[in-house]
């Protein structure tokens, strides 16, 4: 038997306030929205890898009873961009919650952690800089 093919690659978020999700995502990342219904967002990157992020409301009959429950469990979302130290200086602009500053890690990213107004936890990492000799 043959695996099935992804056709999408999606992560949703469960949020009580779907427009304030949406903001976070378009003014820090600038991402684009492509759908949008009083139930349901869906944001993605302007340019790069097609990744949807969608947002949906909590008492939403879609969205699963395992997942709309408060906390979330053991997920966070990571997006890898270009320069982390741009999205830090814009997390701090938006007022952001940031849970950890742009911090150098031993593989080789230079990562940053912020919360959602949803609650979710947001990885932004960038590749460390190449040293020169």
């Amino acid at each position: 038997m043959s695996a099935s093919i992804i056709r999408r690659t999606m992560f949703n978020i469960v949020a009580d306030d779907l427009p304030a999700v949406r903001d976070f995502y378009r003014t820090l990342l600038d991402m684009e929205v492509i759908y949008e219904a009083h139930w349901y967002i869906v944001l993605v990157p302007r340019e790069g890898p097609r990744l949807e992020l969608g947002i949906i409301a909590r008492a939403s009959d879609v969205t699963p009873p395992a997942a709309a429950g408060r906390p979330a469990g053991g997920g966070y979302l990571t997006l890898i961009v270009d320069e982390v130290l741009v999205a830090f200086e814009q997390a701090k602009a938006m007022d952001a919650e940031i849970l950890d500053p742009p911090t150098d890690m031993f593989y080789g990213q230079r990562r940053m952690l912020v919360r959602d107004p949803a609650g979710t936890v947001v990885d932004i990492s960038s590749p460390l800089p190449t040293m020169t000799a």
